[in-house]
């Protein structure tokens, strides 16, 4: 089962792992990255800030466009990429084994992901 089959994808193209410990892993979907092109530049939020869903939780830039990320649930940081911010280029590589922004702790139910699509429903949504 590839990790595209285990992840729910938000309409401002981030993506949610479920690491079944009450944590989360978020990203960019790989449409969103290969729609910004080369990335330049990369921000994300300090461990321990909490954030609502909706919020935007980092910047991105790339050769083509400066872009917000936002939270597609909510939940408090306990982990940053810090390779990427060193390297957010990187991205363009891999958005999803290596390429992940932040994990965060959260409690959030069924009725918090439910505008949550699948990958193939997402995959339908951008074409």
């Amino acid at each position: 089962m590839g990790i595209t089959e285990k992840i729910l994808c938000s309409s401002t193209h981030e993506y949610l792992l479920d690491n079944e410990d009450g944590t989360f892993t978020i990203g960019l979907t790989d449409y969103a990255v290969e729609q910004l092109g080369d990335i330049v530049f990369l921000e994300l939020p300090e461990v321990g800030t909490e954030f609502k869903k909706g919020e935007s939780f980092a910047a991105i830039e790339s050769v083509k466009a400066a872009s917000e990320i936002y939270m597609p649930i909510s939940g408090k940081i306990i982990e940053i990429n810090e390779h990427l911010v060193e390297a957010p280029e990187e991205l363009n590589q891999d958005v999803y084994e290596n390429g992940w922004l932040v994990k965060v702790e959260s409690d959030a139910d069924a009725a918090e992901m439910a505008d949550l699509m699948e990958y193939e429903d997402y995959k339908e949504s951008v074409k």
